[in-house]
C-alpha cells in the first residue's frame, strides 16, 4: 500500500506533481522544472492556468474573486496575501481578476467582490462574499479543510 499523496500543480509551469502528504511541508519541488510548488503567495489564476490548479490538482485551492477597481478587494489583497503564508501547503489560494477574467466569473456566477470560493478537485465546498481579515479567512477556510 503506497502512502497517501496529492496532486500539486506547478505554480510556474502548471504541471502535475504527486507529492506524498508527509512531505508537503518539506518544499517540494516540480519534476518538470524545477521550481518551488509553495511560494506562501496567491496565484494569479487565468484560463489558461485554471484547469491545472482547480480541476485537475487534488490540492484544495482558496480562490479569491477581484477586481482591481474595488476598494474592498484592495483592502482585502494584503490579508489574503497573508493568509497564504498560514494555510500552506495545506492548501494553494489563487487570486482570479474578474475584470479581466470575464469568462471564469460569470462560470463560477460571481455577483458581488470580493467573493472567496473554496475548490478541491473542481467542486465547490464553500463561497463567501465580502472582504475579511486574514484570521477570518484562516479560521473560515480551515472549517472545511
Amino acid at each position: 500500500m503506497s502512502a497517501p499523496s496529492t496532486i500539486v500543480a506547478c505554480p510556474a509551469c502548471n504541471g502535475l506533481n504527486r507529492v506524498p502528504d508527509a512531505r508537503l511541508a518539506e518544499a517540494p519541488k516540480c519534476g518538470k522544472c524545477g521550481a518551488a510548488l509553495f511560494a506562501a503567495h496567491p496565484l494569479a489564476l487565468g484560463l489558461d492556468n485554471f484547469r491545472a490548479h482547480v480541476e485537475r490538482a487534488s490540492l484544495p485551492i482558496l480562490v479569491d474573486f477581484w477586481a482591481p477597481w474595488c476598494g474592498p478587494c484592495r483592502m482585502m489583497a494584503p490579508q489574503f496575501e497573508a493568509a497564504a503564508a498560514q494555510l500552506e501547503p495545506q492548501l494553494r489560494l489563487g487570486k482570479i481578476d474578474t475584470q479581466s477574467e470575464t469568462v471564469l466569473g460569470q462560470r463560477f456566477g460571481i455577483r458581488s467582490i470580493p467573493t472567496l470560493v473554496l475548490f478541491r478537485e473542481g467542486r465547490e465546498l464553500a463561497r463567501q462574499a465580502g472582504a475579511m481579515g486574514t484570521a477570518d479567512i484562516v479560521r473560515w477556510t480551515r472549517q472545511y479543510l
